[in-house]
């Protein structure tokens, strides 16, 4: 939590990151709000259709492009909720950090982030009090997908929204779903592509039938490990997954990878690439070193040797070589993992 307040402050110097609904946000300038409000996990580009539709209205008329998100996500607080204490198995996969998404939103134009805290009480919202709270941000211009509900039982719809945008002064627009191939782009969608990866397929053929602009990534300070990798002759590099991903990442396997190191700026994301490198990466419990259950994030960097300590690294995840596996001996695994390296070089060359 630290790091990820730290990491907040840097952002909030040319992103307005707001938590909660108390306030228009700092930069606005005199200007009214233009709002889009939905999950934006991972950013894919059916949220990037909503972003470009929010942006071009805010620039004709005047107005401080921003969103409203969600911590946890409602599905999150839901799972949590209904399937204590076994909620990990239950919630979705986090797609993007808070901070990644922030710079993704950044990219595309918005000036700012609202984060309203989801919890008892905000789901418990009339859709009258829930409008109150956008009118006291300026709101001017509000933009949701066509099956947005909100207050206390969904009661609320587009149409309440249109019904209070005449009373209240703002205009309300509806995005239409983004379909590729027929199939509704959306989060949870990329999250069952990146789930169930079958071992033959490449990440970037699938990611780029218009799910995503970029391959899918996740960005982390690289952290001290236990080290196993270096006595067997593959020193690999740790990266902090974060709370969020530590619980359950949207993907697990055996991967190539590149490797970037990248300023701190926007996490990274939109950061300046330092160097590159070409690799393969574990993600997931990694059962065959160790017995806890915890997820983590490892790579091993080809043709690098140095101290990586504190950096903060882009690895983004090229083709699946396999699922994570157990061995009976260590032998076996660096034999494996001999066979891992050659795999990924064919597919990076």
């Amino acid at each position: 939590m630290v790091e990820q307040n730290k990491l907040e402050t840097q952002l909030v110097k040319q992103f307005k990151i707001a938590r909660g609904l108390n306030r228009p946000l700092a930069n606005a300038n005199g200007r009214g709000l233009a709002l889009a409000i939905g999950n934006f996990d991972g950013v894919h580009e059916g949220h990037r259709a909503i972003l470009a539709q929010l942006t071009r209205h805010a620039a004709q008329h005047n107005l401080q492009p921003a969103v409203m998100s969600f911590e946890p996500l409602p599905r999150e607080y839901f799972a949590r909720v209904k399937t204590m204490p076994h909620a990990q198995s239950f919630q979705p996969a986090r797609l993007s950090s808070v901070i990644e998404k922030a710079a993704y939103l950044q990219r595309d134009g918005v000036e700012g982030l609202f984060i309203a805290k989801f919890n008892e009480a905000f789901s418990a919202q009339t859709p009258t009090q829930f409008i109150d709270a956008l009118v006291r941000l300026n709101l001017k211009h509000l933009m949701v997908g066509a099956d947005f509900r909100f207050g206390s039982n969904r009661a609320g719809s587009v149409q309440t929204l249109q019904q209070a945008g005449g009373t209240h002064g703002f205009t309300v627009a509806v995005q239409d779903d983004v379909t590729v191939d027929g199939l509704r782009v959306s989060s949870t969608q990329l999250r069952q592509k990146l789930c169930h990866w079958a071992a033959d397929l490449h990440v970037q053929d699938a990611l780029n039938t218009g799910f995503l602009r970029h391959p899918y990534s996740i960005v982390g300070r690289v952290i001290h490990g236990k080290k196993l990798g270096r006595t067997l002759g593959f020193p690999t590099v740790n990266i902090a997954l974060g709370a969020l991903r530590r619980l359950k990442p949207a993907l697990h396997g055996v991967f190539a990878v590149n490797c970037s190191l990248v300023s701190r700026g926007l996490e990274g994301v939109a950061g300046d690439v330092l160097q590159t490198w070409k690799g393969v990466a574990n993600v997931g419990t990694n059962p065959a070193v160790q017995s806890d259950g915890k997820y983590s994030l490892e790579a091993f960097l080809f043709d690098y040797s140095g101290d990586l300590y504190g950096k903060r690294l882009r690895i983004e995840f090229v083709a699946k070589i396999r699922n994570e596996a157990n061995f009976a001996s260590l032998d076996a695994l660096m034999a494996q993992m001999h066979d891992d390296c050659a795999k990924a070089k064919a597919w990076l060359s």
